[in-house]
């Protein structure tokens, strides 16, 4: 099999492209600590699952470093129980899912850069890694800044009233704290403030189709809200595929 190439993908001076190395990691586990531990002076955020990911960079023409994920391309979803996400949800429904499975993680954007933009690149990467590993779903933990679920209550009622999972794949409760807001939630969304709550990583799954479990996690060491959030790749609107193909290309 040839080698894999560095550069996923090129578009208007920035790229997105694959670690190469100890050097490169610390730089994306740097801005993550950046984006997902603000109140810290300097270390990395890092767990054991690093080990196991391919790590994507996004970076300008300068080399600068716009964002970040990691990606962990799994064969086929009965092993979906090594995912980062199982460390949260019970996935055990999902791993009758046919075929190989991708799970996205650690996504951030550095905050002086444009999110329309670096989301554009990731998307198209993301595109064509899919095409690479053949995958069905695209899976992983859409995070919402803080632990105080009444600062999204709108954003999570419009997640209840169009966008859970389909009951043969509802991840089930595994963690200690959550906040069901399917079953507590009963209004109806301002949309509007539910998009502006939304993370612009969440906001783009669900505009493709995607769906959400039935409650958050209260994720206490990353001060995070998060859902699990997962992408049927054959189920993603004709247009939209068709987009995505374009950025890609």
């Amino acid at each position: 099999m040839p080698p894999r190439p560095a550069t996923l993908l090129e578009k208007g001076g920035a790229r997105a492209r694959y670690a190469r190395g100890g050097a490169d990691l610390r730089r994306a586990q740097a801005l993550r600590q950046q984006c997902f531990h603000p109140a810290a002076t300097g270390g990395l955020d890092s767990d054991a699952h690093d080990a196991l990911c391919r790590h994507v960079l996004i970076e300008d023409r300068s080399g600068s470093l716009l964002g970040t994920f990691r990606l962990l391309p799994l064969p086929d979803a009965a092993g979906i129980g090594d995912s980062y996400s199982a460390q949260h949800y019970d996935l055990t429904r999902l791993e009758g899912f046919d075929g190989p499975v991708l799970e996205l993680g650690r996504f951030c954007i550095h905050p002086a850069a444009r999110d329309a933009d670096v989301l554009r690149l990731a998307w198209g990467a993301l595109t064509r890694v899919v095409d690479e590993t053949r995958s069905g779903l695209l899976f992983g933990c859409a995070s919402f800044a803080g632990t105080r679920a009444e600062r999204y209550l709108d954003a999570f009622a419009m997640l209840r009233q169009g966008h859970l999972a389909p009951p043969r794949w509802t991840p089930r409760v595994k963690a200690p704290r959550v906040f069901p807001f399917a079953e507590r939630l009963q209004r109806d969304p301002d949309r509007r403030l539910a998009l502006l709550h939304m993370p612009p990583l969440l906001r783009s799954y669900i505009q493709m189709g995607g769906w959400v479990s039935d409650h958050a996690v209260v994720d206490e060491q990353m001060d995070t809200l998060h859902v699990f959030t997962g992408l049927e790749i054959g189920r993603i609107p004709p247009a939209r595929a068709r987009a995505l193909r374009a950025v890609a290309a």
